[in-house]
This record gives C-alpha cells, sequence and structure tokens, in this order.
C-alpha cells in the first residue's frame, strides 16, 4: 500500500510516470534487460520531465527513453540518434556543450559526448526499480545524482565510476529514507536537494556530506532553484511556495495564488523567476521571489519543466510532451 501511494505521488508530480515496481530492499528475480529506446515519429508526445541546455542546444529526457534536441531554440525539434534505454529517464544536466548525463529508473545514469546525439550507460541497477529523480554536473568530472530514499550517487571522474553516499538520518529520525525530489545551486556553489516533509538537504561538497534545512512545511518540494541574490526558493504540492532570503536558516511561505502542485522554477535573471506546474500553472515573479502573479493555460497543461534559451525566452515541456507557441491564459 505505501508503494502504491508513493507511485501515485511521483506520477502526480510528473516525475516518476512508471510504476516503481517490486520495493527494492527485495530481490528481483525478473530484472529487466536494458533495451534501446524506438525512434518514432511522436517521439515529441512523450511525457518530458527534464530539460537543459548543451551550448545553444536545446535537450529533454522523458519517459521510454526519449531525447528531444532542438538546434534552433525550440522551433523545431528531433529525436537523439541513439539512446541504449527505453525505461523513464527524469534529468538531464550538461557540463558543456558536448559532455551531457541523464539519469532515471533502475538507477540508469547516461553519458554523452556529443552534445545529445548518441548515449552510453553508465550505471544501472535493474536489480531494484529505485529510480533517480534529479541530476547536476558541476562540471566534466564532478556530479550527483539523487532518488528513491535517499540514494545520493557521486562522480569524481565524468562517471566512470558512481559512488554511493548516505546522508545521516533527519534530526529525530532512525535512518534517511526521504525521496529527494530535484537538484539546484546557490551562488556560492553549494548544492541542495528538494525532498517530503518540508526538508531541504544541503551540500558544500559536491554531494559528498550533507546537512537539513526545516522549513516548516509538512508537504514534498518538488522543485527549487538559488537566485544571484542568494534568495532560495523551494515549491511544491497544492502550490506549496516557500523563500528564504537568509540562506536557508529562515523560511516564509508565499502565495501561490493556486492548489496546482509546483513541478519547475527558473531563475529569469535579475529578480525575475518562473514558476511552472499541474494543471497549466504559470508563476512570474518580479521582486525575487517575494510575489507572484499567477496564470493558467487554457490548455490546462501539466507543465513538468521550464528551460532558457539562448535568446533569454522560454522553452515548456510537459507530461504530453513539447509545448508549442506561447502559452495561453
Amino acid at each position: 500500500m505505501m508503494m502504491k501511494k508513493l507511485t501515485m505521488q511521483m506520477t502526480l508530480a510528473a516525475l516518476c510516470l512508471a510504476a516503481l515496481g517490486a520495493r527494492a530492499q527485495d530481490a528481483n528475480p525478473n530484472a529487466p534487460r536494458l533495451v534501446p529506446a524506438a525512434r518514432v515519429a511522436h517521439a515529441g508526445t512523450a511525457a518530458l520531465l527534464g530539460a537543459a541546455r548543451a551550448g545553444e542546444r536545446l535537450v529533454a529526457v522523458g519517459d521510454h527513453g526519449v531525447v528531444m534536441l532542438s538546434d534552433d531554440a525550440g522551433k523545431r525539434w528531433r529525436q537523439a540518434q541513439s539512446v541504449p534505454v527505453d525505461c523513464t529517464l527524469t534529468a538531464v544536466s550538461f557540463a558543456d556543450a558536448r559532455e551531457g548525463w541523464a539519469a532515471g529508473h533502475w538507477g540508469v545514469i547516461l553519458h554523452s559526448a556529443d552534445g545529445g546525439e548518441t548515449w552510453t550507460v553508465q550505471h544501472s541497477a535493474t536489480g531494484e526499480d529505485r529510480p533517480l529523480f534529479a541530476l547536476h554536473m558541476f562540471d566534466a568530472g564532478h556530479g550527483v545524482a539523487v532518488g528513491l530514499w535517499s540514494l545520493v550517487l557521486v562522480t569524481a571522474d565524468g562517471g566512470q565510476s558512481w559512488d554511493s553516499v548516505s546522508p545521516p538520518p533527519p534530526e529525530g529520525a532512525r535512518k534517511a529514507d526521504l525521496n529527494l525530489l530535484s537538484l539546484f545551486t546557490t551562488p556560492k556553489g553549494d548544492l541542495l536537494a528538494t525532498a517530503e516533509k518540508g526538508m531541504l538537504l544541503r551540500s558544500g561538497d559536491q554531494g559528498r556530506h550533507w546537512s537539513y534545512l526545516s522549513t516548516g512545511y509538512k508537504g514534498s518540494f518538488w522543485s527549487g532553484v538559488g537566485l544571484p541574490d542568494g534568495v532560495l526558493l523551494a515549491g511544491g504540492l497544492r502550490g506549496s511556495l516557500y523563500r528564504s532570503a537568509d540562506d536557508g536558516k529562515s523560511w516564509a511561505r508565499i502565495d501561490s495564488h493556486s492548489e496546482a502542485s509546483i513541478t519547475g522554477l527558473l531563475a529569469l535573471g535579475g529578480q525575475g523567476v518562473m514558476g511552472v506546474g499541474l494543471d497549466g500553472l504559470q508563476l512570474q515573479s518580479q521582486d525575487g521571489g517575494a510575489s507572484f502573479k499567477t496564470e493558467v493555460r487554457s490548455d490546462h497543461l501539466s507543465l513538468t519543466a521550464a528551460l532558457l534559451d539562448g535568446q533569454g525566452r522560454v522553452a515548456l515541456f510537459s507530461t504530453t510532451g513539447l509545448v508549442n507557441g506561447p502559452s495561453a491564459h
């Protein structure tokens, strides 16, 4: 029952769209084989859960191992030439225009050395479906991936090896078992992971050691962003949005004027912030997240991610794939 509840939560968050399967701590005698993603004409309609820039190129990843590429700021998209897995990919991160990594279900971590055209498997754990939900590469050598039940993997060699790190238990808990749902950095280089129970985890050494930040909220944070002036924002379940102006020491709840869950937060430069979420939710702030204007798209698409292109325009992604044209409201 607990696993079914967790699966439903991740599905609604558009972070984990396939069933999680058997409990991760149990042996799985029927572990699946990793098979290549199919190249299909309708790839752009797959749920797209993560996006990143590879230089001027836009790269989006999602369900069925789909990787979509655009070289004209999102006007036209095409499927990557070769992806060795057909499981859900939840996150993607590029260190430069060519070196990129993607992560997803079955503990999969993929690497591309050609801007996302072709990919190889660096890590997988098909004996348990303990999915990875987020990935951040600091550079071409150092990166962190996080996921189900406080799963943390780190690399210092460009992914040739991914080492497991065990965060300490939260205060008052016996073990670390929070689901870690997104990653973002602060201007001074700290890495933060958004989690359940109103928690964020912070690492100042590229994922090797972690501490906890408590916001006073009791639900799940699905996204976060660090602004240039050091302000931290975290958003999640039922429109919950929290802001810290003192490096995470204290947090204030910000009214999102919505009960739609927030799936992505994006710094637009200066004091600008954008948020996206389920049921067509779009948020805009011009004061560093102190207040937001709320709009709802007329198509009510469940938005999963937002990304700035090379010209400073925003590309949007959803549970039904690519989002064409300007937002509607």
